[in-house]
């Protein structure tokens, strides 16, 4: 099978296409014959190995894990001896390593048949980024109706779906973004809208009950200078590529929980994990038209590096996605 591989670190010049051996499923996993596949910043981290404290877990010297790619959508080609859910034919989705190839192999609890209103491409473009926007507004923030939320970055992938599961949860939504992005994020329900170019919403003298960052731009200051005396922050920034960094987000992660301790704000980090039982939940929105996935651009497999520039240097909006 033709799969996207790198070997060692650094730019997307680093990324190959090129033949692999097809998966063989494990007793608890399916084979899934991938359809579609979404670009993150997680892919370009790992790509880069950078920041570069995180190759202890990426690998130290070269990546651990040789093809690229988190999120997916297809249909199941074969299932392992010990899997009941699924069987060949299934539309599926979810969230796995290895998945910018033709064919990933998943433990069975990590996909979710596929919202049955969407495309391949669209549903390959909510795993990891609406795992992340629910995890952090739901079981982090822990958003009730009438609170007023603020998302930072409400126009990159995780952040076009935290703006519509906050307003599902009937928050009041404030999003930050570019002017040029303004008016999408208005279509997906933000009832205000933060041009940064314009406003700094740190300083604009509102107020919020969650702030919910997702660009790790700011300093903890400037973040709880925006709260309520009894305000929530969430932390899950990734930010963009600046030619490599010894710590990156994780430095504002670190900081965020040292500060923790010593404040009235609830300060506190995501560690979104996949799901099975969250990409059920997302399904379910998806189907009943609360959460639209957006599209900015689609390339082939074939021109990933292409697609991970254009993540990591050009402030995508919204998701960017592969076709297999």
């Amino acid at each position: 099978m033709k799969a996207i591989v790198h070997d060692r670190y650094g730019p997307p010049d680093v990324l190959r296409f090129q033949e692999v051996d097809k998966p063989v499923p494990a007793g608890n996993e399916v084979l899934v014959r991938v359809r579609a596949a979404a670009v993150n910043a997680r892919d370009w981290h790992f790509m880069r190995g950078d920041p570069y404290l995180a190759r202890a877990a990426f690998g130290l010297r070269a990546p651990k894990v040789r093809i690229r790619g988190t999120d997916f959508a297809g249909v199941v080609e074969a299932v392992g001896g010990d899997v009941t859910r699924f069987r060949a034919g299934d539309e599926v989705y979810g969230e796995a390593e290895a998945a910018f190839a033709e064919y990933v192999s998943v433990p069975d609890d990590l996909v979710e048949r596929k919202p049955a209103n969407l495309s391949y491409e669209q549903a390959a473009a909510i795993p990891l980024a609406g795992n992340t926007a629910l995890m952090g507004l739901r079981d982090v923030a822990r958003v009730q109706p009438g609170q007023r939320v603020l998302i930072n970055g409400a126009s990159g992938g995780v952040g076009t779906f935290a703006v519509q599961l906050a307003k599902s949860f009937g928050a009041q939504v404030t999003a930050v973004c570019s002017t040029r992005n303004a008016e999408l994020v208005r279509s997906l329900g933000a009832d205000h809208v933060v041009d940064y170019t314009r406003e700094d919403f740190t300083r604009a003298g509102q107020r919020y009950d969650v702030v919910f960052d997702l660009v790790g731009n700011r300093s903890l200051a400037d973040l709880r200078r925006a709260l309520t005396p009894t305000g929530t922050l969430v932390l899950s920034g990734g930010g963009v590529s600046e030619g490599g960094s010894l710590v990156g987000p994780i430095g504002l992660v670190v900081r965020g929980r040292l500060l923790a301790r010593f404040v009235r704000h609830r300060v506190t980090t995501l560690e979104a994990v996949p799901s099975g039982a969250n990409l059920a939940t997302l399904r379910e929105v998806a189907e009943a038209g609360t959460l639209t996935p957006v599209i900015d651009r689609s390339h082939p497999l074939s021109e990933t590096a292409e697609a991970i520039r254009y993540v990591e240097e050009e402030h995508a909006r919204a998701k960017v996605v592969l076709t297999v």
